[in-house]
Parts: C-alpha cells; structure tokens; sequence
C-alpha cells in the first residue's frame, strides 16, 4: 500500500485567514510559504507522495485542505466548511479526489469540517461545538454506515476543532487537551494528556510509524519521547498564526 498526501500551497493572502480563538498578528507569508515545503518535505520523509493544489490568492485558508473532504477506505466525503468564505475551497480538492475514490458531498444546510474528524479503526469521532453542525454529522454517518463505519459525536469547547484537542498519535494512544474534549471519549484508547502551559499541543500527524510534530511545544514532545513515539519536529509557527496545525495542512490517501 502507498500513501499520497494531497496539500495546497500557501496562499499569498493567508494574511486575512479567518480566526475564531486567537488575536491577529502579522504573518510572514514568504517563511509561511518556506515552513509549508519543509512540511511537504517531510510527509515525503515518512513516505508519503506529495501532490500539491496551486496557490489560490482568493482563498486565505486554502493551504488548510484537511478541512475540505475526509477520505475513507470506500469514499471520499466532500465537505461543506462551517465558514462560507471556505466553501469555493472544496472544488478543487473535490477533482482531485476523484481520481482515487467515489465522492459523496455534504450539503446545505449541514456544515462539516474535516478538522473535525478523527478517525480510528471503525470509529468515526466528530466534533460538534464549532464548524460542524449536527446536521453535517447525521449526513456523515449516513455516507459512512454502509461501509461499516459507527459515527460518534462528541462536544468540543474553546478551539476551533476536534483535531486541535486530540489527535492519534500510536495506533493505540491519543494525545489529548482534556479541557477542550473529554478524555471519557477515547475511553477504549491509551490516552496522553497535553502538558500544562501547551494547550495547542493536542495536534500531531500521524504518518506510519512517525508523528509529524510542531517544534513549539516542547514539554508535550518530551511525553511523546518517552513513551517510544518518534517524531518529525517541524516549525510551523507561521500556520500556527493562522490557527492552522499539521494535520490541517495535508489529506493522506491510501492507495
């Protein structure tokens, strides 16, 4: 089995992302742009092939593509962003998609962003509090079911989605911020919590063996180390000013 990452390239315009939970501060788009190619570089590290979507200057978010579409073994779901200025993203990513699964699209007035998804084995975790709505959440379940896919929602409070309170970062371990999702959720998974003073430290991209990881917190990688988790240490504090993390920056795909 291979692995292709599909991502986006920055765009020229990420200055004016949309930000729910953080204060806006300058973003330099040249070393956005320069953190985003290591960031490719090392998906091609942990054995990924890399196809990356062009720039699109209309579209400040657009280098965030996990928010897009959530791809399954069976199908690919086209999702419908909780914000409106992020609804032409899904196109492109749509066509793109095409070529590796049977697509199925989220539609109004459902809201579902795929940051918000957390897939693991057959459970299908999804946050609700943000970007995702309920009625994004039943169209899920319904697209997923046939597959053998059981759809859990869960509530998410004070971040902008599931992805930036847990993440999978073992086949059995959840890395976890406990004040923005309940552990109780991940009750059949080995569950880390994120350090204190690291609130953001909740997002890691699993990718094989190898946890891609933002350089930014350090006392939540030491926890990953000692419990045998290898990672690829990246900075990304340019997308992070955005309200970006690695996850959202790529959608993996089994081929």
């Amino acid at each position: 089995m291979s692995l292709v990452a599909l991502t986006r390239a920055v765009s020229p315009a990420i200055d004016r992302c949309q930000l729910v939970h953080l204060e806006r501060r300058p973003i330099d788009v040249a070393l956005a742009q320069e953190q985003h190619r290591v960031y490719e570089a090392a998906l091609r590290d942990a054995g990924c092939e890399v196809r990356t979507l062009p720039a699109d200057p209309s579209l400040p978010d657009s280098v965030f593509v996990e928010d897009t579409a959530v791809v399954f073994d069976e199908v690919a779901v086209i999702a419908r962003p909780g914000a409106e200025s992020r609804l032409p993203e899904t196109e492109p990513v749509a066509r793109a998609l095409a070529a590796h699964r049977p697509l199925v699209r989220i539609t109004a007035p459902a809201t579902l962003d795929g940051g918000d998804v957390l897939l693991i084995g057959r459970t299908v975790h999804v946050g609700e509090g943000g970007r995702t709505n309920r009625a994004g959440i039943d169209q899920l379940a319904a697209a997923v079911a046939p597959h053998g896919y059981d759809v859990r929602p869960i509530a998410v409070r004070g971040c902008l989605h599931l992805k930036s309170a847990a993440t999978l970062v073992a086949p059995d371990t959840v890395l976890c911020n406990p004040r923005w999702v309940d552990p109780a959720a991940f009750a059949d998974m080995r569950v880390l919590e994120v350090a204190a003073g690291e609130p953001g430290a909740a997002n890691g991209l699993l990718v094989g063996a190898r946890v891609i990881y933002p350089s930014s917190f350090p006392v939540t990688a030491r926890r990953l180390a000692e419990r045998g988790i290898e990672m690829l240490s990246l900075n990304v504090s340019e997308l992070q000013k955005a309200e970006g993390a690695v996850t959202c920056c790529a959608i993996l795909i089994a081929c």
